[in-house]
């Protein structure tokens, strides 16, 4: 009889046909059977995370723990317990289930503890990191990652270091210390070896194009455009042939978000609807949000109001679900682009509104409340609504954030509109300073489409 039920499992897993393996197991009732079990549950799993089947591997890999907790406990089944629970994570963060990938990780971390293993404490602090990442508790990412970063040293864990090292780029980037976030992945990918550049290492995405996301997105901060183009180009070369839609949305967003940053508008609405199409696809809710909202501000910028609407709208509706899911680390940048849409659009109170949302949303996030100032300073300079003293505060407030962490571009954007308020107050002096300060840096980092906005303002003023 049970040399049948096996039989019929690994006939079953043979053919693909995982949704059936699960009746055979409850029918392994000795302990040599329900291992084959596991062994297949897991297997199962495993085949529909890689074709992002990410709520069928859920299933799979519940029931291989709900079958591994009846056998005997063992140090074999303790660490296969470890080892599901964090394949499980993988899964859950992408659908995503913050609440369910906690309970995970706190579950394996404990098993780690039990069995008194430090590369397995290691690896759970690096995944904690990305969690702590995603519910915006940054200082404790900080403290997570660097923990996890000391387990590999003394180890001599080159996997675990790289792991660890792509969450923390993430939290750096997260908290407006983009050099920072270069540094670490730059020095990552000069100690990748060239054989693993498909390796993920536990995480969702493989970590050549995973640490070349975080450096395009913290080099286009810096205004560092043309290294992060060369970046861009590495990423979506690495992506391109990975039939995951969750990495390949990630990169198109990144580089989205580059061209986005430039004022390249058409360029940029190709890269984030291909993200977009990824999204939808492949069931990667997380990366959704942020490329509808940059989606709403590219069609709005390029007169598509119609259509820039509606995804201004979803992309609130996609907010609020993943702040009942418990996702708060990229709030701020959604709003922002969201409020950025609603002032091309001149819904000036849904802007107003958006605007003050991503103030709010970004304690921490010292990049992210800089760009949320600048916007409520365009609100506020509006020439429907001109406010020249709250304008002015709101600009001086994002440069004394922007400044110290180097980024360029959104320096230069309050140099133009502090530029255009000055012009419309009758301070000329003043604001040609500020426009010959917005027209240099956009010049030297080559913002065309801003560029021909301030010198459109100084000849104006002339």
């Amino acid at each position: 009889m049970h040399a049948r039920i096996v039989g019929a499992i690994e006939t079953l897993h043979r053919d693909r046909l995982g949704e059936q393996i699960e009746r055979l197991a409850h029918h392994a009732v000795r302990g040599e059977v329900r291992d084959k079990a596991v062994h297949y549950l897991r297997q199962a799993g495993r085949k529909a995370a890689a074709r992002s089947a990410v709520s069928d591997a859920r299933v799979w890999f519940e029931q291989a723990l709900g079958v591994l907790d009846a056998l005997p406990e063992t140090q074999a089944t303790l660490e296969e317990a470890f080892e599901i629970r964090l394949e499980l994570r993988r899964v859950l963060t992408q659908l995503p289930d913050i609440p369910q990938t906690l309970d995970r990780l706190r579950e394996a971390e404990a098993l780690a503890e039990r069995l008194n293993d430090d590369r397995r404490r290691g690896r759970v602090c690096a995944f904690m990191t990305n969690m702590h990442v995603l519910l915006g508790d940054l200082d404790e990412a900080l403290i997570t990652g660097t923990r996890a970063l000391e387990i590999a040293g003394r180890l001599g864990d080159l996997r675990l270091r790289i792991l660890t090292t792509t969450f923390l780029e993430e939290a750096h980037n997260f908290r407006g210390d983009y050099e920072r976030a270069v540094e670490l992945a730059t020095n990552i990918l000069a100690a990748l070896p060239a054989d693993w550049d498909y390796e993920d290492f536990g995480a969702s995405v493989p970590a050549s194009i995973y640490h070349r996301i975080h450096l395009v997105m913290s080099l286009t901060e810096l205004g560092r455009f043309v290294e992060a183009a060369e970046y861009e180009a590495e990423m979506l070369r690495l992506a391109g042939p990975i039939p995951n839609p969750f990495s390949v949305g990630l990169a198109y967003r990144a580089a989205g978000s580059l061209h986005l940053s430039k004022g390249d508008w058409a360029k940029a609405r190709s890269l984030i609807e291909h993200s977009i199409a990824m999204c939808r696809t492949g069931n990667a809710g997380r990366v959704l949000p942020t490329a509808v909202a940059h989606s709403a501000w590219v069609l709005a910028q390029l007169g598509e109001a119609g259509e820039a609407l509606n995804r201004l709208r979803e992309g609130e509706q996609l907010l609020e679900r993943q702040a009942g899911r418990g996702i708060v680390g990229r709030r701020s940048r959604v709003y922002y682009a969201l409020g950025s849409a609603g002032l091309l659009l001149g819904r000036l109170d849904e802007a107003q509104r958006l605007g003050d949302h991503a103030v709010e949303s970004s304690p921490g996030h010292h990049g992210y409340a800089a760009q949320a100032l600048h916007l409520l300073g365009d609100i506020a300079t509006h020439p429907d609504q001109f406010d020249a003293e709250r304008g002015e505060a709101h600009y001086r407030q994002a440069l004394a954030l922007a400044e110290p962490r180097g980024m360029r571009p959104l320096v230069a954007h309050c140099h133009l509109g502090l530029g255009k308020l000055f012009a419309r107050t009758g301070k000329p002096e003043q604001a040609r300073e500020h426009l010959t300060t917005a027209m240099t840096m956009y010049r030297e980092m080559d913002m065309r489409f801003y560029l021909e906005q301030a010198e459109a303002e100084l000849k104006e003023l002339a």
